[in-house]
């Protein structure tokens, strides 16, 4: 049995917060499994995934002051609110890094791309920055994710795109499955 890539995406139509209780569900399954967990998102949703958190019994406060879970809208990884691929980068693997010499099984993220890209929405570096990251996952083997894509309001190039870079598909916190459309990073 093949094992399902640990880098995923979540393409998803409608509501953001529909997308909440799959993946507050997620991340309670890999903070159980001794994964620190980073949360990238708008401050809306990041109030929302706290909100999801804390009704399925999860003592957030505790979780974010132990350095369990991270739950950021911060935007330092943007330049000028443009989005940087190598600072967002090197924010991962410090968070990565951070999280193995903490003792933790590895690092869970997900962030959202629309939010992600910041207020200039320009998706030129998205291909470069994708297959950086499925590299990145490729050389450190305790990481895991999911990019979220939302095809209302991304442009449907990028949409197709970033079906293109990821080698799995997040359906819900139970379930994904292998991305016939992934083109493999170049070796």
């Amino acid at each position: 049995m093949t094992a399902i890539p640990r880098h995923q995406c979540l393409i998803y139509r409608g509501a953001p917060s529909e997308q909440l209780a799959g993946l507050a569900l997620m991340i309670r399954k890999k903070l159980s499994a001794n994964f620190r967990c980073l949360y990238l998102n708008s401050p809306a949703m990041v109030a929302g995934i706290r909100a999801y958190l804390t009704s399925s019994g999860l003592d957030v406060h505790d979780a974010v002051v132990n350095g369990r879970l991270i739950l950021s809208s911060s935007h330092d990884h943007l330049v000028d609110g443009a989005f940087d691929p190598k600072r967002m980068l090197r924010m991962l693997k410090d968070a990565y890094d951070g999280a193995l010499a903490d003792g933790y099984a590895g690092l869970w993220a997900s962030g959202d791309m629309a939010w992600e890209f910041g207020p200039k929405r320009d998706f030129d570096t998205l291909v470069q920055y994708e297959r950086a990251l499925e590299a990145f996952f490729h050389s450190h083997p305790n990481i895991q994710g999911v990019c979220q894509y939302h095809a209302d309001v991304l442009p449907s190039d990028v949409v197709k795109s970033g079906l293109t870079l990821h080698p799995a598909i997040y359906v819900n916190e139970t379930l994904s499955r292998l991305n016939a459309q992934y083109v493999p990073v170049p070796a």
